[in-house]
């Protein structure tokens, strides 16, 4: 199938901290080879990060993108100011000033829509870098006039045997870093991959800093996988359907091609969804279409949905044929016929939000109870091996479904 354990949340979870296990565990060998090419290792996260921004823009992926430039801000401040001992000037107010502003940048990323490079969120981005670098500025500024020791003696006392990094920022640290996993497990999402490992590299940089070439070899492998996962995001865009947010056509097709000898095909299709769209708007027509595929996501039996194009969608039961499957899509239509879906009245509708929720259930008039129902034709493997003529033969049941009576199953013999 499309999806793989690649993709899924348990891995995205795990792979960055597996790679960070093994640079820190081999760190001695990476330092070698940095110090044999260290013109190239010293310039590697600027290219990198500067690829990961090339490929945001060609993607149209602008939260990635600000977190790359982000990385890429942070890297170079480290070139040029954190060069020195942390044990002389403001160097170790700067590191901690750093590890601080770095995970808040990169998950301001959420509070802007997702669109290109060359947009309004992305000028607005980097004016609050900007912003932050100037406020950092003045506060290194200050304390660099009247010093900081008791700051470093106080508030920002460290653990040494651990981290020369204040030990309440290694603690915010973890915990930012646990709380972006958190969103890995959960949602899924490209971004919050992004994010999650840009924490994750960026706080082991800060944590272990005085680590040789540490900041070269954590921000080269940050630019890695944003440029990993931004094709990714890529690759879920041509493989998945935007609306359904369930596999697409062309996910399908290339699914097909490794079913095996024994597999059953299934075609379902929203009755009257033309007419249910012109009366209601396309807007709750795509309510219907999302409310369908998640029925259909939830389908069991080791069964794989699709959206086939317009109110079509396909269902994958690999290694089962007709009769295996036959209940299970009975259920189904039920399931889609027996579900209320309400539809508010946009016009009576309020502007705004809060004015919304007290009026709700006030108007009896304002909300209507409506039922969609599905009709589904299904073949299998056993009169033919070839999926693209077992697809056809589901899609003639489908169509004797639809003109004898509609919201029921009819199986291709």
């Amino acid at each position: 199938m499309a999806s793989s354990f690649v993709t899924s949340s348990m891995f995205r979870f795990c792979f960055p901290l597996f790679l960070l296990a093994i640079l820190l565990t081999g760190m001695n060998n990476v330092i070698l080879v940095t110090d044999s090419n260290l013109g190239f290792a010293s310039n590697l996260p600027y290219i990198l990060l500067s690829v990961a921004v090339l490929l945001c823009h060609t993607f149209r992926q602008g939260r990635m993108a600000m977190v790359s430039v982000t990385m890429l801000v942070a890297y170079l401040v480290i070139q040029v100011r954190l060069q020195t001992p942390l044990s002389t000037g403001t160097t170790l107010l700067e590191l901690s000033l750093l590890a601080a502003l770095v995970p808040v940048t990169c998950l301001l990323v959420y509070a802007f829509p997702d669109t290109g490079v060359n947009s309004k969120s992305m000028f607005l981005y980097a004016l609050i870098l900007v912003l932050f670098m100037i406020w950092a500025k003045l506060i290194v500024s200050h304390f660099h006039a009247g010093g900081f020791e008791s700051w470093s003696e106080g508030l920002l006392f460290t653990v040494r045997d651990f981290s020369k990094l204040p030990f309440v920022l290694v603690l915010y640290s973890l915990c930012l870093v646990g709380s972006t996993a958190i969103l890995v497990l959960v949602y899924n999402r490209s971004i919050d991959v992004v994010v999650y490992s840009a924490i994750l590299l960026a706080s082991s940089t800060f944590i272990f800093f005085d680590v040789q070439y540490i900041s070269s070899t954590m921000f080269s492998l940050s630019g890695t996988l944003i440029i990993i996962y931004v094709m990714s995001a890529s690759h879920d865009m041509a493989f998945n359907d935007q609306l359904t947010n369930i596999p697409g056509r062309h996910a399908l097709e290339v699914d097909m091609k490794h079913l095996g000898r024994k597999y059953s095909l299934a075609m379902v299709d929203i009755d009257h969804f033309k007419k249910f769209n012109d009366t209601y708007g396309h807007d709750i027509g795509d309510d219907v279409l999302k409310l369908v595929a998640g029925i259909l996501k939830e389908t069991t039996g080791g069964a794989r949905a699709y959206r086939y194009g317009g109110e079509e969608f396909t269902i994958i039961f690999k290694g089962k044929h007709t009769e295996q499957v036959e209940e299970h899509l009975q259920t189904l239509v039920s399931e889609v016929h027996n579900y209320d879906m309400t539809i508010r009245n946009a016009k009576e509708r309020p502007d705004n939000h809060d004015e919304g929720i007290k009026k709700r259930g006030k108007n009896g008039q304002s909300a209507e109870v409506v039922n969609v129902s599905v009709s589904i034709g299904l073949a299998d493997s056993i009169t033919t091996k070839h999926p693209e003529e077992v697809l056809k033969l589901a899609d003639q049941a489908l169509y004797k479904a639809k003109k004898t009576g509609r919201n029921k199953l009819c199986i291709h013999s």
